[in-house]
């Protein structure tokens, strides 16, 4: 299976560059995965693809304002970081711009002196270890320099940072939006409560390996980056009690994909665990745990092309993605959505 199996050509006109005024206005492209069959619909439809009894589990995780741009201690040159998982208390893996200059020992100050940051080691693909030194709260001071670490193809600027935060978002850790989940809006997923669907929290903090293009031509070589998930007793006992009864498990994007086939034991079932998952799924993969996806329109080449390929079927996939094309759907981060049920 050849990585290149997963090109397509994308207008660059089709990525959105900017969230929807109203998040659930979107576009909503629907795939039946056994016979291929297309509908176009708006996202706030999704309701009438849902019954009573399935169980949506959706990705809590909460974006943190990562990006911090700063000065090299003594030469006074600009360097820009990307947070992408804490380490330790104050030690965190981080990407810097640029690296080359960043080497151990090398001083770094954000915001005239709020917050400093020594470089400790250089890590897998160059990241670089950096034990951070403030005075106060890391995440309030955070939250005051860091900006929202948007994907290299938004080049417009992020007017209000929540749009890039689930409405569910609860606990922090992530360098990128679980963006499948950009689409609900607190008014429709009352209204899937509504129906007697069950709502599943899981959380799986997201980092950049999601992204990563793959540098590799054959696929199974590929290495995903290490992610922390966590499932608590409630999710694992609702989605469990949905596929006991027969209901459908409908995983808000590939996070939560991840994390559901990431924890299932061979039957299915799901306790109660937390812990780092490395799981790539690419065709050939057999979900046990997931019926249906929501899910946004993918880079070509991605993981996450392969992962919704391993689900519908390349063929399927490709010539759902050719449609979106056509119809001038919007692609990647603030695009539009797919269901594939």
């Amino acid at each position: 299976m050849k990585t290149s199996d997963f090109y397509f050509d994308l207008p660059k006109e089709l990525i959105a560059q900017d969230p929807l005024d109203d998040r659930s206005s979107s576009r909503l492209l629907v795939l039946d995965r056994k016979t291929g069959a297309m509908e176009h619909r708006h996202f706030y439809n999704i309701t009438d693809y849902l019954q009573k009894g399935d169980c949506l589990v959706l990705n809590n995780t909460k974006v943190i304002p990562a990006r911090l741009y700063g000065v090299r201690e003594g030469t006074g040159a600009l360097i820009e970081i990307l947070l992408l998982k804490r380490r330790e208390h104050d030690v965190w893996e981080t990407l810097v711009k640029p690296g080359k200059k960043a080497r151990p020992g090398t001083r770094l100050v954000f915001g005239d002196g709020l917050l400093t940051g020594e470089v400790l080691d250089i890590v897998d693909e160059g990241n670089r270890l950096i034990r951070f030194t403030y005075e106060g709260i890391f995440e309030e001071i955070l939250d005051q320099l860091g900006q929202m670490p948007l994907p290299p193809y938004i080049t417009h600027e992020l007017k209000d940072k929540n749009r890039y935060q689930t409405v569910y978002a609860k606990y922090e850790g992530s360098a990128a939006a679980p963006t499948a989940g950009l689409h609900f809006t607190p008014e429709l997923l009352q209204q899937v409560r509504d129906m007697g669907v069950k709502i599943a929290e899981v959380t799986l903090h997201v980092g950049l390996g999601t992204f990563r293009p793959v540098k590799v031509d054959d696929v199974t070589q590929h290495h995903m980056h290490s992610e922390y998930y966590q499932i608590t007793e409630e999710a694992a006992r609702l989605i469990n009690e949905t596929k006991q009864s027969g209901g459908r498990v409908i995983c808000v994007g590939t996070t939560s994909c991840r994390t559901v086939e990431s924890a299932a034991a061979k039957d299915g079932t799901l306790r109660a665990c937390s812990g780092q998952t490395e799981i790539f799924i690419y065709p050939g993969y057999q979900f046990k745990v997931l019926d249906c996806l929501i899910t946004n329109f993918h880079l070509p080449e991605s993981t996450l092309v392969m992962l919704v390929s391993a689900l519908a079927g390349k063929e399927k996939i490709m010539a759902a993605y050719e449609e979106a094309i056509r119809q001038q759907y919007r692609f990647f981060s603030f695009g539009d959505a797919m269901l594939i049920h």
